[in-house]
């Protein structure tokens, strides 16, 4: 099973636009990772990938306010095989990160994202960064796909395997 997209007529992405997948957590799911104070923790996001480009993606974890986020990248080197992907991200000691019932986070993968939410990958930013500078836009070429499984966002250093679970659990 995965989550896919194809590219019916390719976009050219202005400088406010954005095209992402994301996926928002409840405060109360991030709330143990201490994200706004000198404690910190370490988290890694890992997941699987398949797309008929290659290049360097991008996406960013973002608190809910949009204050805060972290622009990442992923290079995919070969089309049309699936790439195992994991990224290590340290804590952000700073910022306001939501840690009741309310969207604590986003985990966004951008599939073409303007100037205007893009910034230098792999830092802690002030402001709303949905990708990383200079990421592969998936929409800027029609019949692209891109298919993303297995996604897993963890604290620690090391990504660990899939947890499968029954459909009632």
């Amino acid at each position: 099973k995965y989550l896919g997209a194809t590219v019916a007529s390719a976009v050219s992405v202005g400088s406010s636009d954005y095209f992402a997948l994301a996926q928002g957590i409840e405060g109360f799911n991030i709330a143990d990772l201490n994200w706004g104070s000198a404690n910190a923790k370490t988290v890694t996001l890992s997941f699987q990938v398949y797309s008929s480009l290659t290049g360097t993606f991008g996406g960013g974890i973002v608190n809910y306010a949009g204050t805060r986020s972290y622009p990442y990248t992923f290079t995919v080197s070969s089309a049309n095989t699936w790439t195992q992907i994991s990224i290590t991200i340290a804590g952000d000691t700073t910022g306001t990160w939501t840690t009741t019932n309310g969207v604590g986070m986003n985990v966004v993968f951008g599939m073409g994202v303007g100037t205007s939410y893009s910034n230098t990958a792999g830092a802690w930013a002030a402001g709303d960064y949905l990708s990383a500078t200079g990421a592969t836009s998936v929409v800027g070429t029609s019949g692209a796909t891109f298919y993303i499984t297995g996604v897993q966002f963890e604290a620690g250093s090391q990504a660990t395997s899939f947890d499968y679970r029954p459909y009632g659990t």
